[in-house]
């Protein structure tokens, strides 16, 4: 059930920004929305960055812009019943993957052992959200490496399956540079806090 709420929300939470919020005709990038209410809080916007993913930012990065999203999405939902926070940002760098890898592998120890995946594209494995009963009683699993591990982009991963920090490094397409996503995924069931 909260899979579903999940991917619903994250679906409103790229669409209603840029339609609920005021448009700066500058292009200015602070569009959002909060929503405070006795059934729970909202707070939906494209105002997430690295260090709102608990990292700091790769130093000369700088945030994407492209036709098929802003670069950033920022999603909290906190119910009684439920909670999740989903921080999403997206950098390109003049600098090799390598570099980068390195520089995050470093930055991701803080929270537990790294884990290097590989995958075709990024996002090519999800945080897996379950929410019924016998899960929120089970130990939380590590994250891990998911489908047959190969490809050009490397995902660092640390944490559990309900809150994980993951970057996701691969060569820009042009040749030149890289591109690199860092998220941060923590839900909760009814037990638990954010």
């Amino acid at each position: 059930m909260l899979r579903s709420i999940l991917m619903a929300a994250v679906g409103v939470g790229l669409v209603i920004p840029s339609l609920a919020a005021p448009q700066k005709p500058d292009g200015d990038q602070d569009k959002h929305l909060d929503i405070q209410s006795n059934a729970g809080d909202l707070h939906l916007g494209n105002d997430a960055d690295a260090r709102k993913a608990g990292l700091p930012l790769y130093p000369g990065a700088r945030l994407r812009h492209d036709e098929e999203n802003d670069g950033a999405a920022n999603l909290s939902l906190f119910t009684q019943a439920f909670g999740v926070q989903l921080v999403v940002a997206k950098y390109d760098s003049d600098d090799a993957p390598g570099k980068i890898i390195d520089y995050y592998r470093e930055r991701l120890k803080k929270y537990g052992k790294v884990i290097e995946c590989h995958a075709r594209e990024h996002g090519g494995s999800h945080a897996d959200v379950n929410d019924d009963d016998q899960a929120e009683q089970q130990p939380a699993q590590a994250v891990k490496c998911e489908g047959d591990n190969s490809g050009p982009v490397t995902e660092l991963k640390v944490g559990t399956e309900k809150n994980q920090h993951v970057v996701s490094v691969e060569p820009n397409k042009s040749g030149s540079g890289t591109s690199f996503v860092v998220l941060y995924v923590h839900a909760r069931g009814k037990q638990g806090d954010i």
